[in-house]
């Protein structure tokens, strides 16, 4: 059969709003994806939702759709997306709408089941009690893709989801269209990896990429967006439109790859990927061949998103300037904390870290200082409001020398915690709603297999010894980390045959520790990929509550690979 193209539009809420209508025009394809959903935008959402309970779904979509939605439909290109968010219903009846006024017959079809808000507790047992339900805005399960491959198969011309797997969106238009099966594990699993690169949107085309400076600021100053061509037996080959800005390469689709995974186990509703099967190859100039994945059947239970109410945050950037940094740092903090004890509610939490950007004789003030950032949190609003606002201001004129701040202390506000829940499959109603109105039940797999520990596959020979020298990691090593809840994953790859067999014997958890310093006292798991010449290490708990809890300086972990890459070690010398 023809291979099936793919691409996609959006890689998060707040993506580049053009990138629509240039895939539309910037080549040949069949179904175009966007994908809108992330675990800070659920809980954006469900913010929205209470106060309009109409809303609760990506608008940038919609104002999409105004501007695209008649050339989608007269190039034959299917739209799937989960833009419907809190409320793809409600999302889906907009579109039709909008189609109406542009005078065009477009088939609107939609995926419900993932909204487990109004089940809480029950639904969750013993779960629910760690959940803290009362506070939940949004309790959402990864539904797969079958729900998505209904609509199509039906005639869908646009799909509206709600939270669904990231991959799913592929994996669905992938079984609709050569006819795949629940059980045809190597099929979906090949179509997951694909997804799995296409979701991140410019990620895959040399967005955010470690070597970016090999090939060119103006290659990058406008990446394209990626497209897969997948074939029937779930294999693929990830390129772009010809033309556009970017690189796709084996180092881009790597990159991707490592990116928010954690062993070579890929879970997900419909099958579980081998990541550690995945072949890659250089098919030509911005073509990358993605082959020999293998699947196994899915685990029996699904995961739920769970997002509520943490409590209530402040926060003050004090700028320390010139010298004595230290001493300076140490005075506000000791006049701040003891304004805080007395107030009549304290907060629960403060933290204070010293960001140490001054240099010594600079030649401007903003290079000769360093930011005291102060966080507070609590359950009551009052325990951070007003309060913490007021003992910063009243030490305007009798602090530190040079006194002043970033911004204006304000009240407190909201933040959400991200947690994670789990649900047998067969408990969630999972239906396709088609353009007619007809909702067909998309029954829950009947094979699954809990997730095995995969044991470590063996090392390559390490180098023969010979003399080093002091460099950076990422002399040798790419790398790219995010964010899962509270969780950080950092993937390192290697970019020849010698630096693996380095950097898989040197590069292990306890040197990462070393090299972290804010892991030292968590728990850090290493898993070895030998296909991709990688390891990827798990961070528990690094990031607290997660990025809408903004526990630390880089909530999402995005720099976290960077920072790694920075680090100095004893490298090699036939490696530099």
């Amino acid at each position: 059969m023809k291979p099936l193209r793919i691409g996609n539009f959006s890689g998060f809420y707040g993506d580049r709003f053009d990138a629509l209508r240039e895939m539309l025009t910037g080549g040949e394809l069949d179904v175009l994806t966007g994908d809108y959903l992330a675990e800070l935008t659920m809980l954006i959402l469900g913010r929205d939702r209470l106060k309009d309970p109409a809303a609760g779904y990506a608008r940038t979509f919609v104002r999409q759709m105004e501007d695209s939605l008649g050339l989608a439909h007269e190039r034959g290109v299917r739209i799937v997306t989960n833009a419907g968010g809190l409320n793809p219903a409600g999302l889906a009846a907009r579109v039709r709408e909008l189609a109406g006024r542009l005078g065009l017959t477009v088939r609107l079809a939609h995926v419900e089941g993932d909204d487990l808000t109004a089940a809480l507790p029950g639904i969750l047992g013993p779960a629910a009690a760690g959940a803290r339900p009362a506070n939940a805005l949004a309790a959402h399960a990864y539904l797969g893709g079958f729900g998505i491959a209904a609509c199509l198969r039906a005639g869908a011309d646009v799909v509206v989801t709600g939270r669904v797997t990231d991959a799913a969106l592929v994996t669905g238009p992938a079984a609709a269209h050569f006819g795949w099966q629940p059980g045809e594990y190597d099929r979906l699993a090949g179509a997951v990896v694909a997804g799995h690169v296409l979701e991140c949107g410019a990620q895959a085309t040399g967005g955010n990429y470690a070597f970016f400076a090999e090939h060119g600021i103006e290659r990058l100053r406008h990446p394209g967006f990626p497209l897969a061509e997948i074939h029937a037996d779930g294999s693929c080959v990830l390129t772009k439109h010809p033309g556009t800005g970017g690189i796709v390469d084996v180092g881009t689709v790597t990159a991707q790859l490592l990116y928010e995974t954690g062993g070579a186990c890929y879970a997900g509703p419909d099958v579980t990927a081998r990541l550690d099967t995945v072949r890659l190859s250089q098919d030509g100039p911005d073509r990358v061949r993605v082959e020999g994945v293998r699947g196994q059947a899915p685990p029996p239970t699904l995961k739920v998103g769970l997002n509520r109410l943490g409590g209530f945050r402040n926060e003050v950037t004090f700028v320390l300037t010139g010298l004595d940094i230290e001493r300076k740092a140490d005075l506000v903090r000791r006049q701040m904390e003891d304004a805080l004890r007395a107030a009549p509610k304290p907060p629960g939490e403060v933290r204070w870290d010293l960001v140490r950007t001054d240099r010594a004789d600079a030649d401007t003030e903003e290079t000769a200082s360093a930011l005291l950032r102060l966080v507070v949190r609590d359950r009551d609003p009052e325990a951070v409001g007003r309060a913490v606002g007021a003992a910063a201001v009243e030490l305007a004129l009798a602090g530190y020398p040079g006194f002043h701040v970033l911004a204006p202390p304000g009240n407190g506000a909201p933040y959400g915690v991200f947690e994670a829940a789990y649900v047998p499959q067969d408990v969630v109603e999972h239906v396709a709603v088609l353009d007619d109105g007809r909702r067909v039940p998309v029954p829950p797999p009947q094979d699954t297999r809990a997730l095995d520990a995969v044991p470590e596959p063996p090392l390559p020979e390490p180098l023969p010894p010979g003399p080093v020298r002091r460099a950076p990691l990422g002399r040798v090593a790419g790398a790219r980390s995010g964010d899962k809840g509270g969780d950080a994953n950092v993937g390192v790859w290697a970019r020849s045959q010698d630096g693996w067999r380095w950097l898989a014997h040197e590069l292990t958890a306890d040197r990462f520790r070393e090299l972290i310093p804010e892991s030292r006292t968590l728990r850090v798991t290493r898993h070895v990929l030998p296909n991709l010449r990688a390891v990827n290490f798990v961070v528990e708990g690094i990031l607290g509550g997660g990025v809408a809890a903004r526990h630390r300086f880089d909530p999402q972990a995005k720099g976290l690979g960077e920072w790694l890459r920075s680090r100095h070690l004893d490298i090699p010398e036939a490696l530099l």
